[in-house]
């Protein structure tokens, strides 16, 4: 039976538009079903469904209907709680919510009309009635900013809360501290010159570097990561906490983190001049920069130095400071290591990001591009030596035999994605080939970039080559890492911050002591890597909505100013236009571009003027005025000037 059939089934992402009408696109078969309000069966935008082919008009998408959800993309529902046709409901800000949520006077907790509330659904029987739920948390009032930011993250199932059992766990392995007993039988590294080197408003610091200056030139760099699954063992609470957030969430505004932060701001955490428990992966060197061994296990180290990236770079700069030889020698080997994997196929994808200033109670007062400099490239690498280095020797060690292990992988772009990259490449002037696997060559691609450097479109550009890329995702299969031409990549050095990285410290401890992961309980890898994969998706997709929540507010305290920017979207509806020193996107609708009659040209990708013959293409350069925005549904309306 075809998918095109009627009755074939399909599984898929399902989007759902403001007219309520469903659509999933299967990649597979290059098609889009369309699904009608009366048969979307409970499906909310994003879900996760399976379905059926009802019918297969002619010149037309096939129409199909869900039969089941997979996977809900939001926990609950966040929204205002108000008072319509003698019923509590849920009204929510999002135009693709199709229906409100009931909320009977027993399941209110407390809530009032007009406060932000977080409710989950508890019975829908009738999928053209409205549902019924329980408010399970009252936020506060709509637009203030902890509430907004609160509601962005538990949409995601991520609480800002933890129970009183996680706490009071936490809380005693604290207490506990660490003893010379838990010290003893660590390699000792207390009396190495070891520092940390993190973001000037960083609160846990879960890496630190060790640098040892041998005879014969030969030179041992530590790489040191916070034992976390010393304290966090398999079962506990908090690892069953860990397990189900399975990542930290960094907000505009605040971080919400995996683990409390007892742990993760303090016993976990390599703070200076204390002693702390860490798994390290130690790297020796030669004179011509090349390793020539390597030791993994566990370690006691004492950080004497707690840098930012900012006087780090000072020091390296004004060759003047504390720790300045050990310092250089890292940098040194970090360049040694960028300019290797590089060279080896990597690809560029490091982009600007833009952070907000916000004032007391959150409202963004201003906006500034986070610098890269060299202190960031140089614990980067390290960071990558060591995930790379730990993948390997799991993967080809010999005393392993066959084992489980969780990778991280990356998998080449998938033809479509890259035919789609090369035409708009083409559109906008760049010329780029696919090899013999119809792969657009890495050397290509970063060549490209670099040849934007200072022009308008260079993050458009950087941007669609980055989503033309497939996800990143763990899995037990090795596939390799595509993005930075590693054979053997993991995650070993955030075990604070993701839960991966504290299952492959358990597994390469057992296996550095010879222990055997049963067979029958591979699953349970498998299962993790799937769990962690979604989990990180969903926390970048509230990281993003917060992002976007701050710009509209941003842009709201700048309605009839006028800025500059540069086209980062067309579209049949018009430009989107983003700003260019706050990234702030807005549209400009085609009606409102003036002074000729504008058509969309999907070949070129273009918006031309019938008489004028102007064209506006991704990366033109444009002066526009704000007009209006919409908190609620988190737009910004822009206009040429």
């Amino acid at each position: 039976m075809t998918p095109l059939a009627a009755g074939a089934s399909f599984e898929g992402v399902i989007s759902i538009s403001p007219k309520g009408i469903g659509y999933i696109k299967l990649r597979d078969f290059d098609i889009t079903v369309e699904v009608p309000r009366e048969a979307l069966n409970r499906a909310f935008h994003h879900d996760i469904v399976k379905g059926e082919i009802t019918s297969t008009p002619a010149g037309e998408n096939p129409r199909g209907k869900v039969t089941d959800i997979t996977r809900r993309s939001k926990i609950g529902y966040a929204g205002t709680l108000t008072f319509e046709r003698g019923a509590h409901c849920i009204t929510t800000t999002d135009g693709r919510m199709y229906t409100s949520i009931i909320i009977p006077d027993s399941k209110l907790s407390g809530a009032k009309v007009g406060n932000k509330v977080f409710c989950t659904i508890t019975n829908w029987q009738d999928p053209m009635k409205e549902p019924t739920g329980e408010v399970v948390r009252v936020l506060g009032t709509p637009f203030e900013n902890n509430a907004e930011m609160v509601a962005l993250a538990l949409e995601k199932g991520f609480d800002d809360q933890y129970s009183t059992e996680v706490l009071d766990e936490a809380a005693r392995i604290k207490a506990a501290g660490i003893s010379e007993e838990q010290k003893a039988g660590r390699r000792d590294f207390r009396q190495i010159a070891t520092f940390t080197i993190d973001p000037e408003d960083a609160k846990d610091f879960d890496d630190a570097i060790s640098v040892q200056f041998l005879k014969d030139n030969i030179v041992e760099i530590g790489v040191h990561i916070a034992d976390v699954s010393h304290y966090v063992t398999p079962g506990s609470a908090i690892d069953k906490e860990a397990y189900r957030r399975a990542t930290s969430v960094y907000l505009v505004d605040r971080t919400i983190p995996m683990l409390p932060e007892v742990l993760s701001n303090d016993l976990c955490s390599l703070n200076p001049d204390v002693d702390r428990l860490t798994f390290s992966a130690v790297f020796t060197f030669s004179p011509d920069k090349q390793i020539v061994d390597e030791w993994y296990g566990k370690t006691v180290i004492h950080s004497h130095q707690r840098f930012t990236y900012e006087n780090a770079q000072q020091i390296l700069d004004t060759k003047d400071g504390p720790f300045l030889r050990e310092l250089q020698y890292a940098l040194d080997i970090s360049r040694s290591l960028e300019k290797k994997r590089f060279e080896e196929g990597a690809i560029s994808m490091e982009t600007e990001e833009v952070k907000f200033r916000l004032d007391e109670n959150g409202h963004p007062t201003g906006v500034y591009i986070k610098e890269r400099g060299e202190t960031h490239h140089m614990i980067e690498e390290l960071m990558l030596l060591a995930n790379r280095k730990v993948a390997e020797y799991i993967a080809t060690h010999d005393a392993h035999g066959e084992e489980i292990f969780v990778f991280r992988v990356h998998d080449a772009p998938d033809p479509e994605r890259v035919e789609n990259l090369q035409r708009f490449l083409c559109q906008l002037g760049h010329k780029v080939t696919t090899d013999e696997n119809g792969v657009i060559p890495s050397k290509q691609l970063n060549e490209l970039v670099l040849s934007l450097e200072g022009k308008p479109e260079r993050e458009t550009v950087q941007t669609a080559i980055i989503r033309s890329m497939a996800k990143a995702i763990y899995s037990t299969k090795n596939i390799g890492h595509y993005g930075l031409a590693f054979r053997y990549y993991t995650h070993f050095t955030s075990p604070i911050r993701r839960y991966p990285d504290l299952v492959v410290h358990r597994l390469l401890f057992s296996y550095l002591h010879d222990q055997i992961i049963p067979k029958e309980l591979w699953h349970r890898y498998e299962d993790i890597s799937t769990h962690s994969s979604q989990r990180e998706k969903e926390a970048a997709d509230a990281e993003r909505a917060s992002i976007k929540y701050k710009q509209v507010e941003y842009m709201s305290d700048r309605v009839g100013k006028v800025f500059d920017g540069v086209v980062s979207g067309i579209s049949p509806n018009g430009l989107f236009v983003e700003e260019k020193e706050s990234r702030c996107e807005g549209m400009v609708r085609l009606r409102d571009i003036g002074n000729d009659f504008y058509e969309y040209d999907e070949k070129s990708l273009t918006i031309r003027g019938r008489r004028t013959r102007k064209e506006f293409r991704i990366g033109s350069p444009v002066t526009f005025k704000v007009t209006a925005t919409d908190m609620a549904k988190r737009l910004i309306d822009y206009v040429l000037v």
